[in-house]
């Protein structure tokens, strides 16, 4: 059901030649997107109907969710459902709270200061998937870290779903109004990118767009990244674990299961040094997979050239393994996981031990789970606070401060052959800088 790698010995000098990996071409993607979104990008809400219609085989009078419909689908939520979308709320409320940031004032010379101040971004789109699953958690992992990072107007779009009406599932509706959320469209695709980038007639162009979304949403976020700022081009989820012979098979088995059911090109990667792990791990799959409803899909992505099973001689080759890898999500199951977690360096998010599997990440943990795929990780974060926040640098200086480093910048601008910079110091002192 899923392949092998055989890494023990010495490993090959270039590790991400040879570990499973899910083929993604946006490149290719790139051409078939750039008429819809120049489509969106001179005619407006009219190209987006039309182009909901194609691609969603849905008829729409208008991608704003009306208000009523947001009411009626906080009514209608299970009480069940509603208290654990209020539980993750509070959970990732309280992860992200701690992480705004605050402004720091430095002083340099005596009349000289900087402070970098920290200002969110002024409107963001926040992308919600929409397909084979239906997505609430991604509301909250959007929405709740703009809300922290007091980003003044947000909106919500999702792909309009045909057995609904036109609107996004009423599930996505109901956690936007727990979280307050308003502005909601059921606009999915790279015509939703292209909306917030240009604007339409129903809504009003973003400084940026977050969220996960499909291939045309990657390509569509590559494409207009100029045009609009992006967090990442998300690609298909992934799961990488590494093990060792202390690891459970059947939780490991049931956690690589558990990413493959969202999509056929998931990928579901097991790192070990136990060759008896393995061959446990091998056993569990069939039992479990046919147990799950998504078999057929689960059974794809396990069996894709995306998911395997490598084996290392130790946990340091592991840990080579997993940081060329860089995974999205990434599981130490091994003896004192939390010193070998220690010693990752790449990972979107790290999970340690039997009790926090990729799951409780994904709806509980207080952390966020929209995260850099494709191994993106070894330079890109996650989605956090910091994400909507903007670095600015403030300069304060006295005619004194700049009188003490005036030379020093007359200096060095004649090194480098830019004399009018050293001019807008002398004009201040009459000229009283040497030249």
């Amino acid at each position: 059901m899923i392949s092998r790698i055989d890494l023990r010995g010495s490993l090959p000098a270039d590790l991400r030649d040879v570990l499973p990996r899910a083929e993604l071409d946006v490149e290719a993607a790139l051409e078939k997107v750039r008429p819809i979104c120049e489509d969106v990008r001179h005619r407006g809400a009219a190209a987006v109907r039309e182009l909901t219609a194609r691609f969603d085989g849905v008829e729409i009078e208008s991608a704003r969710v009306p208000a009523e419909a947001l009411a009626r689908a906080l009514e209608g939520l299970d009480p069940v459902v509603r208290a654990a979308l209020e539980e993750s709320i509070r959970r990732t409320r309280l992860v992200h709270h701690d992480q705004r940031r605050t402004d720091t004032t430095t002083q340099v010379v005596p009349g000289g200061t900087v402070t970098e101040r920290w200002v969110p971004v002024d409107r963001v789109g926040l992308y919600v998937p929409g397909g084979r699953a239906v997505y609430p958690s991604s509301v909250v992992m959007n929405v709740v870290p703009a809300q922290e990072a007091g980003v003044p107007s947000l909106a919500v779009t999702s792909p309009a779903q045909k057995e609904f009406g036109g609107l996004p599932h009423p599930t996505i509706l109901a956690a936007c109004a727990l979280l307050g959320v308003d502005e909601v469209y059921a606009v999915g695709g790279a015509q939703a990118v292209a909306m917030f980038a240009y604007g339409t007639e129903e809504c009003r162009p973003a400084t940026m767009v977050t969220g996960p979304g499909n291939i045309w949403v990657a390509a569509a976020k590559r494409l207009l990244k100029g045009r609009i700022g992006i967090d990442s081009e998300a690609g298909p989820t992934e799961i990488a674990i590494l093990a060792d012979e202390t690891a459970d098979p059947a939780h490991v088995a049931a956690d690589l299961i558990s990413q493959a059911e969202h999509d056929v090109i998931a990928a579901a990667v097991l790192v070990t040094t136990s060759p008896e792990l393995a061959d446990a791990v091998e056993k569990e799959l069939p039992g479990q997979v046919a147990a799950t409803r998504h078999s057929a899909r689960i059974t794809e992505a396990l069996t894709g050239r995306q998911s395997g099973i490598v084996l290392v001689s130790d946990l340091e080759d592991g840990l080579k393994v997993v940081d060329a890898y860089a995974a999205e999500h990434l599981e130490i199951q091994t003896a004192d996981a939390h010193a070998v977690a220690a010693r990752v360096r790449n990972a979107g998010a790290i999970f340690i031990g039997p009790y926090a599997p990729v799951s409780l990440g994904d709806y509980m943990a207080g952390s966020n789970h929209v995260l850099p795929t494709g191994g993106c990780a070894c330079h890109s974060s996650g989605l956090s606070v910091q994400t909507f926040l903007r670095g600015i640098h403030v300069v304060d200086y006295s005619r004194e401060a700049l009188a003490g480093a005036a030379a020093h910048v007359c200096a060095l601008a004649d090194a480098e052959d830019l004399p009018a910079h050293g001019a807008a110091i002398r004009a201040r002192f009459d000229w009283e800088v040497p030249a």
